[in-house]
Parts: C-alpha cells; sequence; structure tokens
C-alpha cells in the first residue's frame, strides 16, 4: 500500500467537518488481476432526499518537482480509478483532492483548465490549514455538499 500523501489527514478532517463519513481509508479497488488503494471513501445522508451519496476521494499534494508531471500521475491514477469505479462500485463518485494554494496556483492556469474540462475531473479543494472544504468542483447535475 502507498503512503498517505501529506495533506491526507487534512482533507479527511475536512470531508468530516462537512458531514462526511469515512468508510474506508484506504479504499481497495479490486477487478480481476487489479487491485489498487485509493485513498478515501466517504458516505453522507442526505435526510431530505434520503438518499446517501458516496464518494471516492484521491489526494494529490502536487509538491514534486514538476507540477504538470505531478498532474500527468494524477490524471493517469483518476481515470484507472474512474474506469474500475464503473464496473465496482457505480454508486460512488470519483473525486481528486487537491488545497486551496495548488488550485490556485496550478489548477487555474488555462491549459490545465482545459485538462479539467477534457477529463471531467471532479475536484475537492481544500484550505489545508482550517482543515474545511472551500470548493467543490463537479460535472454531477446537483451540487454534493
Amino acid at each position: 500500500m502507498p503512503a498517505a500523501d501529506f495533506i491526507h489527514d487534512a482533507v479527511k478532517n475536512a470531508l468530516v467537518k462537512d458531514g462526511w463519513v469515512i468508510t474506508a481509508d484506504p479504499y481497495t479497488i479490486e477487478y480481476e488481476e487489479i487491485k489498487v488503494f485509493a485513498d478515501l471513501a466517504a458516505d453522507r445522508l442526505l435526510a431530505v432526499e434520503r438518499d446517501n451519496k458516496k464518494i471516492m476521494v484521491e489526494i494529490k499534494s502536487f509538491v514534486g518537482r514538476s507540477p504538470i508531471h505531478d498532474l500527468e500521475v494524477a490524471l493517469g491514477q483518476y481515470a484507472l480509478y474512474q474506469a474500475l469505479l464503473e464496473v465496482t462500485a457505480p454508486e460512488r463518485a470519483l473525486f481528486l483532492a487537491v488545497s486551496d494554494d495548488v488550485y490556485a496556483e496550478l489548477f487555474l492556469q488555462k491549459g490545465v483548465q482545459l485538462i479539467v474540462r477534457r477529463y471531467r475531473l471532479a475536484l475537492i479543494v481544500v484550505n489545508v490549514r482550517a482543515e474545511e472544504i472551500v470548493q467543490w468542483i463537479s460535472s454531477w447535475d446537483t451540487e454534493t455538499s
């Protein structure tokens, strides 16, 4: 199992503050001969709808030598997890969690915005210091928070 990302606990705490229940840490995805470990799974009961929302979260700090290389790696992981979730847990939506600093410095660049739109990346932007979710960005028709 890979080591937890250094913002892992802050993201986890932010989700809990936002009303999510962490159901797996890490979340194992198995299909045929493939076994991978995503960072978190969380569920949230929406009383109004009497419905249970389920998400899987991959957490990335983008602290490598090249933020674009880190994006390449994150995008590959995201695509892999998305494909596997479609057959193993289609009720679970996949999100990539990043700090608000990384979002401002990297994800607001026009070229990166193109990638986010093209690959329909769903993002959770977290203020790591306050351990709070700043923004949900997704292609869902309804808001998740």
